[in-house]
């Protein structure tokens, strides 16, 4: 969990929800033999989904939400309202719930482009203690391998790869030899293995109007650069719950749409033409090599890399810079750097 994230809870006065957790502040990038390992501008954390989830539900309830546990599987939209599964009545409803929305479905969006990913939690080997280690795929582009400590003993590690069309989706036992091909020894003694289908973010991304809004991965919001959700479902999250507050402060719950867009639009859109592109980008061995190289050269292309794959990022001038350079200089490999 990027450290932005914390910050967009904060504002929203949700706090400490990592204040047991061991901050990891080094990361380290490889690909067949070139690293680039730094301290990060800030720490990151590791925290296992059903810990975090459990916490926003505790923040949420004590705030005043009253939870309700019923597993959707359809809603129909009326002039007055939402009905979820013809039981249940809403003036507005968030759809945040995961790859596989139900609520997307019921809007009959499309489903776009995607990666799957394997991971579980397994004893943290010795190199990689203290550090997110990501190394990535030589053969399947763009893939990657990780192991990112928890700071208890244990590891988050795992595999993943972006989904193409006319590939056959690799199964559990070939993305667990995928993952101990690019991290050997990470997934000895792994458990709790869980796969994830992971709904890339494009440079298109429109949000429904209506009553109806889409947050996070139901949204198809999954950073197409490095994977990551945690943050555009926070932030997300968020903007749909203000625009559904206001809508209904103005007695216009099916104006809650045209907020949500407006909103969204100011904090996501320039962003995601940014990792579009790099994504596209990182199809290229060639491309990596050369991020890799820069990363190792220069702090502010490094941080800048972690911004675009982390949070609101966006390919600064520092990164085109230090691309190009890594480009037309004679490829050496790099060492880890302080």
């Amino acid at each position: 969990m990027a450290p932005h994230v914390l910050d967009l809870l904060a504002g929203v006065g949700v706090t400490g929800l990592v204040d047991d957790r061991v901050p990891v502040g080094r990361l380290r990038l490889g690909r067949g033999g070139l690293t680039a390992e730094r301290r990060t501008a800030r720490p990151s954390w590791v925290v296992p989904r059903r810990i975090l989830d459990a916490r926003l539900v505790d923040a949420a309830v004590a705030a005043g939400a009253r939870l309700l546990r019923h597993r959707v599987r359809g809603l129909r939209q009326h002039a007055g309202a939402v009905v979820l599964d013809d039981e249940i009545p809403a003036a507005v409803v968030v759809g945040a719930d995961g790859a596989h929305s139900a609520v997307r479905r019921a809007l009959g969006r499309p489903r776009g482009p995607a990666a799957l990913a394997l991971r579980g939690y397994a004893p943290v080997a010795p190199g990689r203690r203290g550090a997110q280690v990501i190394e990535f795929g030589t053969r399947h582009q763009p893939s990657y391998a990780w192991s990112f400590d928890c700071g208890d003993g244990r590891a988050n590690v795992g595999y993943g790869e972006t989904l193409r069309e006319g590939r056959p989706a690799p199964n559990r036992a070939r993305l667990l030899e995928r993952l101990d091909a690019l991290l050997p020894g990470a997934a000895e003694g792994g458990e709790d293995w869980v796969g994830h289908h992971l709904p890339l973010s494009t440079a298109r991304w429109r949000p429904p109007a209506g009553r109806v809004l889409l947050a996070g991965d139901a949204a198809g919001l999954v950073n197409p650069l490095s994977g990551e959700g945690i943050h555009y479902a926070v932030a997300t999250g968020i903007a749909a719950g203000r625009a559904a507050a206001a809508a209904l402060r103005e007695g216009r719950p099916e104006r809650a749409g045209e907020r949500y867009a407006r909103a969204t639009r100011r904090i996501l859109l320039p962003h995601l033409r940014h990792t579009a592109l790099a994504a596209r980008l990182a199809r290229s061995p060639r491309a990596v090599g050369a991020a890799l190289r820069a990363s190792a050269a220069d702090q502010r292309v490094f941080d800048d890399f972690v911004e675009l794959g982390l949070a609101r990022g966006r390919l600064t001038p520092a990164v085109v810079l230090g691309l190009g350079r890594a480009l037309v200089a004679p490829a050496r490999p790099s060492r880890p750097t302080p």
